[in-house]
């Protein structure tokens, strides 16, 4: 199976944690694990490049030359960098006709093979959307004129890269942020759901996409069906959204235990920060 994933060297150890969740959960599996970076030093690859190796898979080490993105439009604190997901079947082997974009800020808690391997058949991406009522209607009146069903978090995405190689365009999403650059508050997840939701296949955001903010929410929504034993039995996928992250010391949520085991087989000297 091939995965991808984008990040710099912050995100280093998360992903290291989000890796051992996947490893752990998926033993049967081999897995290629393909890192777009632009600055990631030879020391931090090095020692990831061992820890995939130790876990019976290999990486991929995909470094991004600042000048391919010198001519990107760029917004706020977003670095060029939120290109890299949109535009990532320009950098990925021709051979290549699908991945699982996964955020390093994820827990993989149950075998992926399923949604690995569901039909994705006429559709640029498989993607879960939060369907919040108040979040949903607010991204629709932001986004108008694009017509948007449903807005898709883009921290989980199945891409069908066969297809996005004939449909995707380069100049039509740097023309998207240049003529909407006032009104888009998460660029990369904005141009994906503007310019290609219509082309995404819905997944079950409980399964593949879990938002941990709302556990209460999902439990309340199921009539008490999805409570924590549902959740760790039978959601793949758990995504701690936002800005609290479960790595840093100030978090507390419903999955920060959780977080914590996977976080302690990865850095089991760490201390508390």
């Amino acid at each position: 199976m091939n995965i991808l994933v984008a990040l710099d060297s912050n995100y280093i150890r998360p992903l290291k944690v989000m890796l051992k969740s996947l490893f752990i959960n998926n033993e049967d599996v081999k897995f290629s694990i393909y890192l777009m970076h632009s600055s990631i030093i030879d020391e931090e690859l090095n020692d990831l490049n061992s820890y995939v190796i130790n876990h019976g898979s290999k990486l991929e080490n995909i470094n991004i030359d600042d000048s391919y993105f010198a001519d990107a439009p760029i917004l706020f604190h977003y670095t060029r960098e939120m290109y890299y997901r949109l535009l990532a079947y320009k950098f990925l082997p021709e051979n290549l006709e699908r991945i699982l974009y996964l955020d390093p800020d994820i827990l993989v808690i149950n075998p992926i093979r399923e949604l690995y391997y569901m039909d994705i058949e006429g559709y640029l991406y498989a993607a879960a959307y939060h369907d919040i009522p108040s979040i949903k209607g607010i991204n629709k009146i932001r986004l108008n004129p694009y017509e948007i069903d449903a807005y898709y978090n883009s921290g989980v995405l199945l891409m069908n890269l066969k297809l996005q190689r004939q449909c995707i365009e380069e100049k039509s999403i740097y023309e998207f942020v240049e003529k909407n650059h006032s009104k888009l508050i998460m660029p990369d997840q904005d141009i994906l759901n503007a310019l290609y939701s219509r082309k995404i296949k819905s997944i079950d955001e409980k399964l593949y996409n879990y938002d941990v903010r709302y556990y209460n929410y999902y439990k309340i929504l199921s009539n008490n069906i999805w409570d924590m034993d549902y959740v760790i039995r039978n959601t793949i996928i758990l995504h701690f959204c936002g800005k609290k992250k479960p790595w840093k010391k100030s978090y507390s949520g419903k999955f920060h235990s959780l977080y914590k085991h996977y976080e302690k087989l990865v850095f089991p000297d760490k201390n508390c920060k």
